[in-house]
């Protein structure tokens, strides 16, 4: 489970410059991007919390 914890967070990570990327680039508006980062941050906060319960 702290493995899936710690990809959930690398994916909140890695998420936001990829959607970055992808508006900057013109293939998505600022509406999907701001899905994703809200996105991310739910990816983010899940992995912390699981990983967080598995230490203990």
């Amino acid at each position: 489970m702290r493995v899936i914890g710690r990809l959930g967070q690398l994916i909140g990570l890695g998420l936001p410059a990829l959607a970055v990327m992808l508006e900057l680039s013109g293939s998505i508006t600022s509406g999907p991007m701001l899905g994703m980062l809200v996105f991310s941050i739910c990816c983010f906060s899940i992995g912390w919390i699981i990983e967080r319960y598995m230490a203990v």
